[in-house]
């Protein structure tokens, strides 16, 4: 993890971050605080995690589920909502459906009926996000999005699971308008799966990232996840 005195301010970075939503929103003709700020903390320190609540933000986004256990239990007193954004292998379900509050990389049946299982009873039920791979990379998670309405109708009537939505990662494309276009593709989708399923809740479109928020919020995003714009540039193990 980074040393947290190189961390360049927190409180600073998430104001120009929250500006450039809320310029965004204003841009798409969308309104003042439809686009919710997803703060990914993961390989940063409980410490930057609390710099961030210090200013205001509620919601972060974890990758490794072992790491965002060791934080959430550090920060419990801050009453935090944590994000499990990372790809969920089976043995670590426990741990997710025990400390979460919403899961938004579901892609596969099995993880989704043990969550269902493991959430504990006086608990909420645990958000759910499905991950699409819109474009198909190659190296990324997710369900092809023709497999998506038949997942998410199994998904829907888990007990302890709220299904809310869907998640997607673009490939990093050099040219924006590839960017927009993949986007443009997982707001239809999200449509349509809204208009099948007709969930009172289905209101979330995890979308867009800190190089390519404003491009997700003029396709209809109502979460950005930025990292890097907060807490600087990652520093990963060896």
């Amino acid at each position: 993890m980074p040393d947290s005195d190189s961390l360049p301010s927190i409180a600073a970075a998430l104001a120009q971050v929250r500006q450039r939503i809320a310029d965004a929103e204003q841009a798409a003709g969308r309104a003042p605080g439809s686009v919710r700020l997803l703060a990914v903390s993961k390989t940063f320190p409980a410490e930057a995690v609390s710099e961030a609540a210090a200013a205001g933000q509620i919601a972060f986004g974890e990758n490794y589920v072992q790491e965002a256990v060791a934080k959430i239990e550090a920060l419990q007193s801050l009453g935090l909502e944590w994000h499990c954004i990372g790809p969920l292998q089976s043995r670590k379900s426990g741990q997710v459906a025990t400390h979460f509050d919403w899961l938004q990389s579901l892609d596969r049946l099995d993880i989704a009926q043990r969550l269902s299982r493991q959430r504990p009873a006086d608990k909420a039920p645990l958000q759910i996000c499905l991950q699409v791979n819109m474009d198909g990379g190659a190296t990324k998670s997710g369900l092809a999005p023709e497999q998506a309405l038949e997942f998410a109708r199994a998904v829907r009537d888990l007990p302890g699971l709220q299904l809310r939505g869907l998640m997607s990662i673009p490939e990093p494309y050099g040219d924006p308008q590839q960017t927009l276009q993949v986007h443009r593709q997982t707001k239809a989708l999200f449509d349509e799966l809204g208009a099948s399923l007709a969930l009172p809740q289905w209101d979330t479109l995890s979308m867009g990232m800190s190089g390519d928020l404003e491009l997700a919020i003029a396709t209809g995003s109502t979460m950005v996840r930025a990292g890097t714009a907060i807490f600087g540039q990652r520093s990963y193990p060896a």
